[in-house]
């Protein structure tokens, strides 16, 4: 989608431009006027004849000129019309302000907007938006009233009320945007259009985002890796609400449970290289540091103070937020000496003492600055008798404008540091009210240090698969009417997937268990088949390590103790296995479908009790083999699987082929809505992984 007639129009067209004083389509044409926006503006309003010494038209089609972008603010009914008439004019893009389409129920509307749009090339913001912002070209085309500084930082909203308060904040912090989008309904341009739009704009150096609902994650995936990934990197940040209605329904597997539509977000975000903040007041916190310094060379900090406590503070966060406190070298601390008292600590954090005026502070930036190892510094001052706050500010300013090392200050206090906090963000010194803020917006700035080096390798891909016989099951289970594939009719479908399982067989009576586990030879597991039982062990319905000569019976204890517990169930048989002798450790690997984002992968920690461990961990569908690693380096069982404290190492390579096949399995087959693969048994290293029970939930 070409965006500059979005972003760089040099002519507009205003429909539904208002003669009264604080209506919507008065201010946006006030704004164009007023704000500087130097391209051709043209008013319509058939009942107008000017509005801001311009001329006004009765209609698009009047106006002789071209225009380039069309910003529409009548009412939602008649939006389909005018970008009718705006498609006859061969109007390139479209902000749609005006309500009464998607967010109030009416889907049939937007969609004849999104397909007028489709049809004709035109570039769509909206419906139900506050508009589009382009400081460098003075260009307000919303009804927010200010006009903000020109930055490099590109924000994107679902919130237009959200976009104003953001507006108004950011002009208190010296904070410039490059682009200002509030997107509305996104009946057409999303996320992942602007993403791939500012990927190549060098206005841009960071992309924030405030979010309610994604769409389509592998598109918003593969064009958030275009900023984060691409050849010059640019971070996103993210402040996603809604985190505590995550879909919690009840669902039919141990996936479903788990997988909360937040889990869903935290596994894009980390797939996308997209850092994730939890409030407003951190996403500004993010966005002072990232603007303002390089990226550091690596994780070491430096703490300048003149009071203990806030050191002490300012410490925890550093190593808790995952930094490291620098190492101060002999030759530094022998530099600070001749500028400190002798009493003063010249370890890290390195205390200035409380009496440490400007040039105290000066030395001690400059001669760390010079240490190999520091990485970054952050300087801490609080309000004493004899401190200087500007002279400290411009001391921090002039080192700041000298080196290539994030410095960032924290003044703490109220009205009596004001002033020099003014200095230094007026000179690109990112401040902040606490040092714990500081600590964890550079720990933030480091992290995209390893994101943007992060391998972007293709996704999972694999030959050794039958989608015919998956197709034969899945209709023959349509035609059934049957959404629950039992573990009967899942191992088959796994099977033709390349999944490793165990030859099984169903008996219907006990005389049939009896002769197959007789031909089995072994001892066997029995497990009850039925489309109305989710977890078998609760009801009853497993027995393992049973000897031939006792299935039989164990057939009818199973029956009379599963009739028991769910009279109701409709009960097919019994599916019986050879017992697996192997020693291994049971992991569970599920999926579930989100109705906006797509398949939620889940690998964890199995057996009986992954609903208590939660030892898990999220993708989404499609991953990357170093998407997979990701997600089982956070597990705490990783440990386990790579042989804690002398135990077996496990077969992790064989774990990750498995979520790869699932992977692909559910981009071939996107009528699977859940699937669980529980136990999932990985043996020792060389020995591959075994598919002990599972089940599916179609669409």
């Amino acid at each position: 989608m070409k965006l500059d007639s979005i972003f760089y129009p040099k002519s507009i067209a205003i429909i539904g431009a208002s003669t009264e004083i604080g209506h919507v389509g008065n201010d946006i044409v006030k704004n164009l006027v007023k704000q500087g926006y130097k391209g051709k503006i043209f008013p319509v309003n058939p009942k107008a004849t000017k509005l801001y010494d311009l001329k006004c038209y009765p209609n698009i089609s009047a106006i002789k000129s071209k225009v380039d972008l069309a910003v529409i603010v009548v009412p939602g009914g008649v939006v389909p019309a005018v970008l009718q008439e705006a498609a006859k004019k061969k109007i390139k893009g479209a902000i749609v302000i005006s309500a009464g389409f998607k967010e109030v129920g009416n889907l049939d509307l937007e969609k004849q907007v999104k397909d007028i749009c489709q049809k004709n090339n035109i570039a769509l913001v909206g419906p139900n938006c506050l508009g589009v912002i382009n400081p460098e070209n003075k260009m307000n085309a919303s009804f927010a009233n200010i006009m903000p500084p020109n930055g490099n930082i590109a924000f994107i909203s679902q919130s237009g009320a959200l976009c104003t308060a953001i507006l108004d904040y950011a002009q208190k912090l010296d904070i410039g945007f490059s682009k200002f989008v509030s997107v509305g309904n996104k009946a057409l341009m999303s996320e992942a259009d602007l993403f791939n739009y500012l990927a190549n704009d060098k206005k841009t150096k960071v992309v924030a985002m405030y979010v309610e609902q994604l769409t389509n994650a592998p598109a918003l995936i593969a064009a958030a890796k275009k900023l984060t990934h691409g050849k010059n990197p640019k971070p996103v940040i993210a402040l996603k609400s809604g985190r505590t209605s995550a879909g919690a329904s009840a669902s039919a597997s141990h996936t479903g449970a788990l997988a909360g539509n937040d889990a869903a977000y935290e596994a894009l975000f980390a797939q996308s290289g997209i850092i994730r903040v939890e409030t407003i007041q951190e996403l500004f916190d993010y966005l002072r540091v990232f603007t303002h310094n390089e990226l550091p060379k690596g994780d070491r900090v430096a703490v300048i103070t003149n009071a203990g406590g806030p050191g002490v503070l300012t410490t925890d966060t550093v190593i808790l937020s995952g930094l490291k406190m620098a190492t101060i070298s002999d030759a530094t601390k022998n530099q600070l000496k001749k500028h400190i008292p002798p009493f003063a600590n010249f370890k890290n954090p390195i205390d200035v003492l409380g009496d440490a005026r400007a040039d105290r502070y000066e030395a001690a930036i400059n001669i760390l600055e010079k240490d190999k190892n520091v990485d970054s510094i952050i300087v801490v001052l609080t309000p004493q008798s004899m401190t200087e706050f500007s002279k400290t500010a411009q001391a921090i300013v002039a080192a700041k404008m000298k080196s290539k090392k994030p410095i960032v200050a924290s003044f703490i206090g109220g009205h009596l540091v004001n002033l020099g906090i003014k200095i230094l963000r007026s000179h690109g010194v990112s401040t902040f009210n606490f040092p714990e803020q500081a600590a964890k917006a550079l720990s933030a700035l480091t992290d995209f240090r390893y994101i943007k080096k992060e391998k972007n390798n293709s996704h999972f891909k694999f030959k050794n698969i039958n989608k015919v016989a998956i197709n034969k099951i899945l209709e023959a289970s349509h035609k059934r009417g049957q959404t629950l594939l039992p573990e009967v009719d899942s191992l088959p479908v796994l099977h033709h997937y390349g999944f490793p399982t165990l030859p099984s067989h169903i008996a219907t009576t006990a005389q049939e268990a009896h002769e197959i586990a007789k031909k089995i030879g072994k001892k066997v597991a029995m497990k009850i088949v039925s489309p109305d039982i989710l977890h078998k062990t609760d009801s009853g319905g497993v027995m393992l390590n049973v000897a031939p000569e006792n299935v039989a019976i164990g057939f009818k204890e199973m029956m009379k103790k599963v009739k028991k517990n769910v009279p109701t169930a409709k009960i097919e048989g019994v599916l019986i296995n050879e017992m697996i002798k192997e020693k291994g450790v049971e992991m569970i690997l599920g999926a579930v479908k989100d109705a906006s984002l797509g398949h939620t992968i889940m690998v964890g920690l199995g057996g009986v009790y992954v609903e208590v461990f939660k030892d898990v961990a999220f993708g989404l569908a499609p991953l990357t083999k170093n998407d997979a690693l990701k997600m089982i380096a956070k597990l705490k069982s990783k440990n386990i699987l790579d042989g804690a404290r002398g135990q077996t190492v496990l077969d992790t390579e064989a774990l990750i082929e498995c979520v790869g096949r699932l992977s692909q399995l559910l981009m071939d087959f996107p009528n699977i809505k859940e699937l669980d693969i529980n136990p999932l048994l990985v043996l020792p290293k060389g020995d591959g992984v075994k598919v002990l029970d599972a089940r599916i939930v179609l669409e």
